[in-house]
């Protein structure tokens, strides 16, 4: 075993703290990888929380990754010493399930998630890259393309992922697409509709991020700050995404769909949200969800992104001020993800 450090939740809603743990040995398919970078991403908040159900404490949150291969197993024959690469949600799978032979081992009842989890042995606890160095399978490790910043490429590895799949399928040239949410999710999800050759209409309760919006690429801005805004946009969009974690009126949102238009919500509100099926069957429009990608779909993202010079908006931060972090983030203080310099654990 190799002694990591790290900073940990060690119980629900304590501040993050120092902490001392082991990681596994390299085994003959494992690749050793030197964390330079880890995207803080809201969800580690919420399972750090205790917001989205039971935990595993301590935690170190932590699945936006990049670093660099400084060993590698017998076995491995995918990356060498020196490569760049990158780890997001899950570390693992059962490998034998339908959804891991069809390469959507995002959908495996069994994964092991990068940190909150466990390992294949059912005991171990997984931790994430809120530390120096992470031990992880080669097929679970994606290779980070030429050209991207190290700080800014790390949050594609949790937002990028979650908002390509689904514009991938709903969205692409000529049609209209809307983003609610200019947050880490919808800042990515915008470059990336645009890169696709849609017509995107960011939807926010912000007024102020208007700017913001037309910079990313937006051709279209609508504040929901005025209750009625709404109401113009009926039968607008081919696709809405919706990315923020806060409940929403479903209804509303489906009105602005064309017919046969879908509403992908990739958000995880703590609330539950209803709706009027008839708001469904009127026009034939679809609810639909996503979460992440299989390893293949991951790696088509960060190559898709490199090729079109698609990378996340950040502030890059010292690891002891992540409470700090933390707390601008409950208060959408930050724009658009916070990366932590794993160099400053010293």
């Amino acid at each position: 075993m190799m002694p990591t450090r790290g900073y940990a939740a060690l119980t629900s809603r304590s501040p993050l703290e120092p902490f001392a743990f082991e990681r596994r040995d390299v085994g003959p398919r494992d690749v050793l990888i030197d964390i330079a970078a880890c995207g803080v991403c809201h969800s580690d908040i919420h399972q750090a929380e205790s917001d989205w159900g039971p935990d595993i404490f301590p935690m170190v949150p932590g699945h936006e990754i990049v670093g660099t291969v400084s060993e590698a197993g017998a076995e491995v024959t995918k990356f060498a010493v020196g490569d760049r690469v990158g780890v997001g949600c899950y570390v693992d799978s059962c490998r034998e399930c339908d959804m891991c032979r069809s390469g959507d081992e995002n959908y495996c009842p069994d994964w092991s998630t990068t940190y909150n989890g466990y390992h294949r042995d059912g005991v171990s606890p997984t931790y994430g890259g809120y530390s120096d160095f992470i031990v992880v399978d080669e097929h679970y490790v994606l290779r980070i393309p030429e050209g991207p910043d190290t700080f800014a490429v790390a949050p594609l590895l949790c937002a990028g992922i979650t908002v390509y799949p689904p514009l991938k399928e709903y969205a692409g040239p000529g049609l209209d697409v809307a983003v609610v949410g200019l947050g880490g999710l919808g800042h990515v999800a915008v470059r990336i509709a645009k890169a696709m050759g849609s017509r995107v209409t960011v939807i926010s309760h912000s007024p102020g991020k208007e700017a913001d919006a037309l910079r990313l690429g937006a051709d279209a801005f609508v504040s929901t700050s005025d209750p009625k805004a709404l109401k113009p946009l009926r039968k607008s969009f081919d696709m809405v995404l919706s990315t923020v974690s806060s409940p929403i009126d479903l209804d509303a949102y489906l009105r602005t769909l064309k017919t046969r238009g879908t509403l992908v919500i990739v958000g995880l509100p703590v609330e539950d949200m209803s709706f009027n099926a008839g708001t469904l069957v009127e026009e034939a429009r679809g609810i639909v969800g996503a979460k992440l990608a299989g390893v293949e779909m991951t790696q088509e993202m960060l190559d898709f992104c490199a090729e079109h010079g698609i990378v996340a908006d950040v502030e890059v931060i010292d690891i002891a001020d992540i409470n700090s972090a933390w707390e601008r983030i409950k208060t959408s203080d930050v724009r658009y993800r916070f990366v932590i310099d794993t160099a400053t654990l010293g």
